[in-house]
C-alpha cells in the first residue's frame, strides 16, 4: 500500500514540474522606453521511473491449540452437621481489682446451674462506703436483684468556689465633633 501511494505521488509531482508557467506572459512592457523582455524557455525532462519493488506481506501463522476437556466436577454434597447442644449447659467466673493508690476497689461472680443464674458484684462508693448486689435469674422469675451498703458515708469538706467577677461593658462619650460612627 505504501509503495502505491509514493508512486502516484511521485507520477503527479514529476508532471507538475514538467510544465512550465510563466506568471507574467511571454513579455513585459513598461511606460515610457520600450523594453521588452522574453522569457527563457526552460523545460524539464521528467524522471525516470523505476519499477516499484515488489512488497508483500505474510501474516505470521498462528495456531491454538484446542483446551483439554477435564472430566465434568463431582458434585458434592454438603451435609448439615448439628453443632453439638448441651441441653443444661453451665458455667462459673469471678474477678476482682483492688486499687490502693485510687481506692478503686470492685469484685464480680456469677454462676449458671440448671437455668438459673446466681451472681453478686460489689464496688467502693466515693463516700467510702461499698455498694454490693446480688442477683438471680431464670425464665421464670425474671431477673431480680438486692442491694446493699455497708459502712459509714464520710462527708467530704466542701471546697469552696471563688466567685467569677463579671465583666461589664464602658461606654464613651465623644467630644464636640467627634463621632464614633456608630454604638458601643
Amino acid at each position: 500500500m505504501f509503495a502505491q501511494t509514493s508512486f502516484v505521488l511521485g507520477l503527479v509531482l514529476s508532471v507538475a514540474v514538467a510544465i512550465p508557467i510563466d506568471p507574467y506572459g511571454s513579455s513585459i512592457s513598461y511606460g515610457a522606453p520600450s523594453l521588452s523582455y522574453a522569457a527563457p524557455a526552460i523545460s524539464y525532462a521528467a524522471p525516470k521511473l523505476l519499477a516499484a519493488p515488489a512488497i508483500s506481506y505474510a501474516a505470521p501463522a498462528i495456531s491454538y491449540a484446542a483446551p483439554k476437556l477435564l472430566a465434568a466436577p463431582v458434585a458434592v454434597a454438603k451435609v448439615a452437621v448439628a453443632e453439638p447442644y448441651d441441653p443444661n449447659p453451665q458455667y462459673s467466673f469471678s474477678y476482682g481489682v483492688t486499687d490502693h493508690k485510687t481506692g478503686d476497689s470492685k469484685q464480680q461472680e456469677e454462676t449458671l446451674v440448671n437455668g438459673v443464674v446466681h451472681g453478686s458484684y460489689s464496688l467502693a462508693e466515693p463516700d467510702g462506703t461499698i455498694r454490693k448486689v446480688t442477683y438471680t435469674a431464670d425464665k421464670v422469675n425474671g431477673f431480680n436483684a438486692v442491694v446493699e451498703k455497708k459502712g459509714v458515708a464520710i462527708a467530704k469538706p466542701v471546697v469552696a468556689v471563688a466567685a467569677v467577677p463579671t465583666l461589664t461593658k464602658i461606654g464613651y462619650a465623644s467630644g464636640p465633633g467627634l463621632s464614633l460612627g456608630g454604638h458601643y
